[in-house]
């Protein structure tokens, strides 16, 4: 029993041992995740006081936010108000201009874009005749982009009304090499008549061009003529301009045409004539496009024979072409006609064939292939027939007049007829291989 007690106590050091070693590794334990626990407690102080830090950055970006979204609603505001004064100025502007008791004839724009020098000049001419007769031709300046000296000089007037046309939009030509400046004229032009016709509601508008002089009786042609456009829907516009208006082929400063080809430089049209091509303007080449048929549906244009405008403009988008030869001779009517007394129902389209086919078979028939020299011996008018192209180009060339054709049609003609004075007060008229037949000329 002794020896029993005795080996029971050597088993209790053993299991000592044990539950010591046991009460250490949980001490160690303990200890590990204490220091776990610590460091988890210090992730999540740390945790918390950034999530603190981003609220408050938040809480500042919102106040920043509502204080930009303010001042953004305070800059709408300012700029609503600063639109309502632009458009009151130009209402009022207008209704300065335009006396109430006077329906106008037409709006006068002159189109502009970065030549302040030409535009002073054609401003000036416009006005020695436009003071007179202001409230049947409001007059206006519509520039293209921002040159500040064009549109200070504009401002400076207080006889017209400024427009400003602000294209951004780039421009991508249709061929390689284009000038992207034609593009940017048409975008323009169309813009200027949007505003007259569909903003302020004109029912005509003379188009001018900042480099360009006008005769003294401009505005009684134009007013002889819009009857004209009113009563004859066949008249598609009404130009004051001819191509071959230089000092030696013109001479009577009474003498009106209708002609299959748009002249343009100081032109007409009306409102109606807008709705129709506004919608189908081109991209480029505006004047050339109104030139084909498919545009100008067989209307016609009229044009003086003596020009009521001068084009100085030798620098410009088409840099000088042909001015030499072509624009600078221009000779411009220095004759003030009484348009009001004189009787123009002979433009009439059931009258005018009648009328110029009689002077056309008048004329008397020049052979050779001198045609300059054979026309010089003969007293009176004459007709030279052209076969076709290449053969009215010889003989324009002989003349020194254009021979520049568009869509089947020489510049200036009237049923392929081109006329001209020679050695004046002779007229020449070169007519095309047609032409005796579209005017009924039989026998001739």
């Amino acid at each position: 029993m002794a020896k029993l007690s005795c080996d029971f106590r050597f088993l209790l050091i053993p299991a000592a041992v044990v539950f010591i070693y046991i009460q250490m590794r949980l001490f160690a334990t303990q200890s590990e995740y204490a220091d776990r626990i610590a460091e988890a407690l210090d992730a999540e102080h740390h945790c918390t006081s950034q999530i603190r830090l981003l609220i408050d950055q938040i809480s500042m970006q919102q106040e920043q936010i509502v204080a930009l979204e303010e001042g953004k609603k305070r800059k709408e505001q300012e700029c609503a108000q600063l639109k309502a004064l632009v458009q009151d100025l130009e209402k009022k502007g207008l209704q300065r201009i335009i006396d109430k008791a006077q329906v106008p004839v037409a709006a006068v724009v002159i189109m502009a874009c970065n030549r302040a020098d030409y535009l002073e000049r054609t401003i000036a001419s416009v006005l020695k005749y436009q003071s007179s007769v202001a409230s049947k031709y409001p007059l206006f300046v519509s520039q293209d982009g921002s040159d500040p000296n064009v549109r200070s000089k504009a401002l400076s007037y207080n006889q017209l009304t400024y427009m400003q046309h602000l294209d951004f939009d780039p421009v991508h030509t249709e061929r390689p090499g284009e000038l992207i400046a034609y593009y940017k004229i048409a975008r323009h032009y169309k813009w200027a008549l949007d505003e007259l016709f569909y903003k302020d509601n004109f029912d005509r508008v003379i188009i001018l061009e900042d480099d360009m002089e006008i005769a003294p009786d401009f505005f009684d042609y134009f007013e002889a003529a819009a009857a004209l456009l009113e009563k004859d829907k066949s008249i598609m516009a009404v130009s004051s301009w001819n191509d071959n208006g230089q000092k030696q082929f013109v001479h009577d400063p009474y003498a009106l045409y209708r002609s299959d080809f748009f002249p343009g430089l100081g032109w007409m049209l009306t409102r109606s004539t807008w709705n129709e091509l506004s919608p189908k303007w081109p991209k480029a080449y505006w004047d050339d496009w109104l030139r084909l048929k498919e545009n100008h549906k067989g209307r016609q244009f009229l044009r003086p024979e003596v020009c009521r405008t001068y084009n100085f403009g030798e620098h410009g988008s088409s840099m000088g072409q042909f001015f030499q030869q072509y624009l600078e001779p221009i000779k411009m009517n220095d004759v003030k006609v009484d348009w009001k007394s004189q009787d123009l129902s002979y433009l009439m389209e059931d009258k005018y064939i009648k009328y110029f086919a009689d002077i056309v078979k008048e004329a008397k028939p020049v052979p050779g292939t001198d045609a300059v020299l054979m026309a010089s011996n003969i007293k009176g008018d004459v007709r030279i027939h052209y076969k076709d192209q290449s053969d009215f180009e010889r003989i324009a060339h002989q003349f020194g007049v254009f021979k520049e054709w568009k869509d089947g049609v020489p510049r200036t003609a009237y049923k392929g007829v081109v006329v001209l004075r020679y050695q004046p007060p002779r007229r020449v008229f070169l007519v095309g291989p047609d032409s005796l037949r579209q005017l009924g000329i039989e026998n001739a």
